[in-house]
């Protein structure tokens, strides 16, 4: 489902009953369109989140970690002037519409009450935040700054009054009458989905297509179907995540139009959390990283094509004995061997004389040509021992990058700085001048519990994984990891795991790893002590043996059951 009018009007029931009366305690801007006010309400803080990103634009409570940038925007220093310490005094919504007020007080310097607002229009590519005072309309600060050249409806800089967003000109479904409702149904030529949505405002296709499928089941009942799909919106709603074979579906309620399995949720902010989480997280690891995802991507391929051609050069050595041979014939035979000559022809004794042409240098004298034979062989016999080293080389650097590059495809935005930096310590990324960076905070491996209570502990990067492996494990730990596949090491803290969860923490290390996606992944497991670094490896390398091998199936659903902590 989209967020849609419909869903806007569920979500802002929700956050208005949660937070109204609330203060406001921090204010952060962790990535560029999106904002995080918290918001102490009822004894508890409570994280709100206002997004306007293009693609995952919506308003919600998140449970999910974000990393704060060194240096705040000025957007966020404006919330921070007009917002820190204010009071929420309500959340009302414009309509039916996708735009949502925020209205707080709060006490001036000269200690006069102010009004704020800060408005979210969840628009698509459109979407925005905006900054305004409640008094003179007057916009304070936006997080996208719009002029007249881009927009000739309006602009979003500070200073202009704010204009509201074209309205449409149709039924608001929650307060349309009953009489003016019925009108619209009856006349319909067909009652379907893009009909809805032309009549009544707000209506997402998702939501207009789950009202039309519920009407044209009882069409001799369409006014009771109507009120009964608004009640059950607004009294009992269900927060319902749907997965049908094209893809995932929010919606307030179980939707019957979808087929599919089923998951509620205790709130819609807990359903967007679930829904959006992993897609907007990706998002800003691509964003974030694609500049890593880039680099390693180049030293990927130039290590791959630096084997090819070491290859190639390894198979030209196959012809050092021919050169070795040249050059003993042309040493035996030296008399029948003319000045000037480009090429002889002599008796090859290595194969019962038969003829061989061997090609000369006619600058050079017949000893000449055969020392530079005897040279070629030499040199071809000494880059074997140097080729064999730099493809071993090679397959390592491209064994680190693979590890590499699968970690990113997991890693939340959080994880990126510590991959950078280990990359800048591998010689990989240089490090960014300047300004004084703030120390990172060590990230800790990601915990799980198996079905029994075990505690099992995954490293989400190379230097977690070492740190988790060579440093936190007891010797006595089992240590586990994909098969010759890179990936995350897992630990589990008991010496003698049960079956279960040996095969939960094996279904963990395959789901941490390059072969996710796959039916049947190998995961090898161990005790930490059978476990080794050879000296001057990389990062998250190591060698172990005494290893049994496990075939798993990964699968997301156990993943995030075994995140749960134990009861």
């Amino acid at each position: 489902m989209s967020f849609d009018g419909v869903f806007t009007h569920t979500m802002v029931s929700e956050l208005s009953e949660a937070l109204v009366t609330g203060r406001i305690s921090k204010i952060h801007q962790p990535y560029e369109n999106e904002v995080v006010l918290v918001i102490r309400s009822k004894g508890k803080n409570h994280k709100l989140l206002l997004s306007a990103h293009p693609s995952y634009a919506r308003i919600q409570l998140t449970e999910i970690a974000y990393a704060n940038p060194d240096t705040p925007p000025n957007f966020v220093m404006m919330l921070r002037k007009f917002l820190e310490g204010a009071i929420l005094d309500q959340i009302h919504q414009v309509d039916n519409d996708r735009v949502v007020h925020f209205t707080f007080t709060k006490r001036d310097e000269l200690g006069d009450l102010q009004n704020i607002v800060l408005i979210v229009e969840l628009m698509g590519r459109h979407s925005t935040i905006i900054l305004m005072n409640k008094e003179n309309g007057k916009i304070l600060d936006a997080i996208k700054h719009i002029g007249s050249s881009q927009n000739s409806y309006r602009s979003l800089l500070p200073g202009v009054e704010y204009i509201d967003p074209p309205k449409q000109e149709s039924q608001n479904p929650f307060t349309a009458s009953k009489e003016k409702v019925f009108e619209l149904l009856s006349q319909a030529a067909v009652l379907d989905g893009k009909y809805l949505q032309s009549q009544f405002q707000g209506l997402g296709r998702d939501t207009a297509e789950e009202l039309a499928f519920l009407l044209n089941e009882r069409p001799n009942e369409k006014m009771s179907v109507w009120e009964t799909f608004w009640s059950e919106l607004l009294e009992n709603t269900t927060p319902t995540l749907t997965t049908t074979k094209k893809k995932e579906y929010f919606t307030p309620l179980p939707f019957s139009s979808l087929e599919g399995p089923q998951t509620t949720y205790q709130t819609l902010s807990e359903l967007l959390d679930a829904f959006y989480g992993g897609k907007a997280e990706k998002d800003r690891v691509k964003q974030q990283g694609g500049e890593l995802i880039r680099k390693l991507e180049n030293e990927l391929k130039r290590n791959q094509t630096k084997i090819i051609k070491l290859k190639q050069t390894l198979a030209d050595t196959e012809l050092a004995e021919n050169f070795r041979r040249d050059g003993e014939l042309l040493t035996t035979f030296m008399s029948q061997v003319p000045k000037g000559a480009e090429m002889v022809e002599l008796a090859n004794y290595y194969d019962e004389d038969r003829p061989l042409k061997i090609k000369l240098n006619p600058a050079l004298t017949p000893n000449q040509n055969a020392q530079k034979y005897f040279q070629k062989y030499q040199k071809l016999k000494n880059a074997v021992k140097i080729v064999h080293a730099q493809i071993e080389q090679a397959a390592q650097e491209i064994s680190y990058l693979e590890s590499v590059l699968a970690q990113l495809e997991i890693a939340g935005p959080m994880d990126i700085d510590l991959i950078r930096e280990e990359l800048i310590e591998q010689g990989y990324v240089k490090k960014r001048s300047a300004k004084k960076q703030k120390q990172a905070k060590q990230s800790k491996p990601e915990e799980f519990y198996s079905s029994d209570g075990t505690l099992i502990l995954v490293g989400r990067n190379n230097l977690q994984n070492d740190q988790l492996t060579l440093r936190s494990a007891k010797k006595t730990d089992i240590w586990l990891h994909a098969k010759d596949i890179p990936g995350s090491h897992v630990i589990i803290k008991d010496n003698e795991p049960a079956e279960t969860t040996l095969l939960e923490a094996a279904s963990l290390a395959a789901y941490y790893s390059k072969y996710r996606l796959s039916a049947q992944v190998p995961v090898d497991y161990v005790q930490v002590k059978f476990v080794h670094k050879p000296n001057g490896a990389k990062p998250g390398y190591v060698i172990y043996e005494n290893q049994k091998t496990l075939y798993v199936t990964p699968e997301e659903d156990l993943v995030n059951k075994l995140k749960k902590n134990p009861a």
